[in-house]
């Protein structure tokens, strides 16, 4: 971290390619540097210019009269290799690359990149195609923004990481408007070296920061970022992430509905719930719920107060807050009794959530007996205070009001203001109550607090016990029986069968399998054998038969082949259909449960968690994903409904990924669909399976 620490606070600083124009992108990080206050040393570079300003230019990195910790390179892809070498000769902890035309652009800049990399040899690399970053804490600008043509910009608490550099400049502007304090902000773009887990893991020891916020187009390296975020965690500094890609159409259904079902935007939201990374849903929450988690209060529970001067603003935020699962109860009566001794004469509605002060708002005394009283009250969580339009013309008066007050509780305190009264918000904001200008800012802001609040839980792995031999299955997709057989192996129950190739050995089959059966065709190139006329259901011995005649005339004209096997199952009734499998992609290796049948795709009820880096999942995390899921009731007794058996469910899961766990790259694909969970004590069956296997390592 030592390099990045020079990087970050870099006593002095060369910019190679620097213009004596500030307004030229290659004068501006000179210009930036002075405007801003940098009081270390600054080295220009550039053959063709004697002095900018009262700054001696110097004609090339080796004529700098002493090391620079960084270097800021102005030059294009084509030249900034060169810069980059002369840096890392001379001994510079990194160099900041702003140019573009690396790998973004195809084969041709990847190997630019490429190029760039070894030329910089130990030197650490920021970009390239970077905007840079900047460290307000320490008044430190090492960026080409335009954004930072602003006078001033709040220092503080929340560290910022984009993989965007446009990003970095709108986030800087949004916040210093809203009076929203930001500490560092980087800019890691195409991370040909320093990348997002760097600046994560180097926050999260950062004194000045205590919220960290992330702009992330992808996670290349998971490993070292589920590290970074566990340093931060300990460190006690939240994680809010924004994911672009939320519409991408996900992972494609190779041979299974899992991987239909697990798309790329779910395994990234899986891996941020594991990691307890608060995702932000919008672009508005990357900075709304980082400024409520920088006020340093903890939000217990989903009661809200809202104390208002302007009852349809109260009844919009309340309105808000219900759909986002949040309560706003009405003042329980010792609170209600503090509140009607506050309205001598007015016309208040005191008595009541929203609690509407209406004129008497202007009187600072009523303000603050009226935050203090719902602040005491043990029937709220948290205070949402709106400002109403007498706040515009003296925004100090509510400001000053709030201020006093907090020191009276610990409970979140936030504003809903108007967004054409900025001024009011800023206000607010410095004065350590966030403000939005949405209502639904505020049910994100509270939502992302409950989450901070919930997040402590430590990931854990269940160790892989004992190596199970697979070595007499076959690499590739397996049969459904193969399939069943290897799950089994695993310690997966499955239903009884049989394999038979002729009517005559489905009817012998049959009688010892139940009164009802299943038929199904048996191959390995057949996975979704429904849809090919190869599975029937309720067969007796008596018509087995004929039905395996029908079925293969059936699968023949749908596939060109005439099947030679088949499947006789005993059918199993009174279960509760799911679908366990995994997924893996570059983000790790996913159990996923849900729904089951063929409508697993259709009603999409799933969860999913990721495999710990290693081990499978603990008993804990497989009744959590059973508490996910919409259906969860169905297997708790709803309405009079046998209870299933949770208990061997929860069994299955955590073999399954313990499964997983062990075959690690070799277990391609896998799902189990439908498993049937049967009544308590009556276990679960694997009654279809899929799975596919690559050569063993070696």
């Amino acid at each position: 971290m030592n390099a990045i620490a020079r990087l970050v606070r870099p006593r002095s600083v060369a910019v190679i390619g620097a213009s004596a124009d500030p307004d030229k992108t290659t004068g501006r990080p000179v210009a930036f540097l002075q405007k801003h206050g940098f009081s270390g040393t600054i080295y220009p570079v550039n053959p063709k210019v004697e002095r900018i300003g009262e700054l001696t230019c110097y004609p090339d990195v080796g004529a700098l009269p002493a090391v620079p910790d960084v270097g800021i390179v102005l030059l294009g892809a084509e030249r900034a290799h060169l810069a980059v070498r002369e840096l890392s000769k001379r001994g510079a902890a990194a160099a900041i690359v702003l140019a573009s035309g690396y790998t973004e652009t195809g084969e041709e800049g990847a190997l630019r990149q490429r190029q760039l990399l070894e030329a910089a040899g130990s030197m650490r690399i920021l970009g390239p195609n970077t905007i840079g970053l900047v460290n307000l804490t320490d008044n430190i600008v090492l960026s080409a923004s335009g954004a930072l043509a602003m006078d001033h910009f709040p220092a503080g608490p929340i560290g910022l990481v984009s993989q965007s550099g446009g990003i970095l400049g709108a986030l800087l502007s949004r916040a210093a408007a809203r009076g929203i304090g930001l500490s560092k902000l980087v800019s890691t773009s195409n991370e040909a070296d320093l990348e997002l887990s760097d600046f994560i893991e180097f926050l999260a020891a950062d004194e000045a920061t205590k919220v960290i916020a992330l702009y992330v187009e992808a996670i290349r390296h998971p490993v070292g970022f589920r590290e970074a975020v566990r340093k931060a965690r300990l460190a006690g500094k939240p994680v809010v992430a924004f994911k672009i890609g939320r519409s991408e159409a996900g992972a494609k259904a190779a041979v299974s509905h899992t991987g239909a079902l697990a798309g790329s935007d779910r395994m990234y939201d899986a891996l941020f719930r594991q990691l307890g990374v608060i995702r932000a849903k919008t672009f508005e929450d990357l900075l709304d719920i980082p400024a409520a988690l920088a006020a340093g209060r903890k939000l217990c529970g989903k009661r809200v107060a809202i104390l208002t001067s302007t009852g349809g603003a109260g009844t919009i935020v309340s309105d808000s807050l219900g759909v986002a699962g949040f309560e706003t109860p009405t003042p329980d009566a010792e609170t209600a009794a503090r509140l009607a001794l506050l309205q001598s004469g007015s016309h208040a509605n005191l008595d009541r959530n929203p609690v509407d002060l209406t004129l008497a708002g202007l009187h600072p005394d009523i303000l603050r007996g009226a935050i203090r009283a719902l602040l005491a009250s043990p029937c709220y969580d948290a205070l949402v205070i709106i400002a109403g339009s007498s706040a515009v013309g003296s925004p100090a008066l509510l400001a000053d009001a709030v201020r006093d007050c907090l020191p009276d509780s610990d409970k979140p305190v936030i504003a809903y203001v108007s967004p054409y009264a900025p001024d009011v918000g800023a206000v607010l904001t410095a004065r350590g109550v966030p403000a939005y200008t949405s209502a639904e800012s505020c049910a994100s802001a509270f939502a992302g607090l409950l989450l901070a609040a919930r997040c402590s839980r430590r990931e854990v792995a269940l160790s892989v016990e004992r190596r199970v031999d697979i070595s007499e299955f076959s690499t590739g997709s397996l049969d459904e029986a193969q399939a069943k057989a290897l799950f089994t192996r695993f310690g997966i129950p499955a239903v009884a069968e049989r394999i038979v190739e002729t009517s005559a050995e489905a009817e012998s089959a049959a009688h010892g399998l139940g009164e009802k059966v299943v038929l199904k065709v048996l191959s390995g190139e057949i996975t979704h054998k429904s849809d090919v006329g190869g599975v029937a259901i309720n067969l007796t011995p008596d018509t087995i038969g004929g039905r395996l005649i029908t079925m293969a005339n059936d699968v023949e004209k749908a596939t060109g082949e005439r099947p030679q096997r088949f499947l006789v199952q005993e059918m199993v009734a009174g279960g509760t259909e799911l679908i366990l499998g995994m997924h893996r992609d570059v983000l790790g290796t996913a159990i996923l449960l849900g729904m089951g049948g063929v409508t697993a795709e259709l009603f999409k009820d799933t969860t999913m968690r990721l495999l710990p880096p290693q081990g499978g999942l603990s008993r804990d995390d497989a009744l959590s994903m059973l508490h996910d899921l919409i259906t969860w009731p169905l297997l708790d007794g709803f309405r009079g409904r046998p209870k299933s058996d949770v208990e061997a469910l929860v069994s299955t899961i955590v073999a399954f990924s313990l499964m997983a766990a062990q075959l690690g790259e070799r277990l391609i694909e896998a799902e189990i669909n439908p498993v049937f969970v049967l009544p308590a004590g009556q276990g679960v069956r694997a009654a279809d399976g899929v799975a596919v296997l690559g050569a063993a390592a070696g």
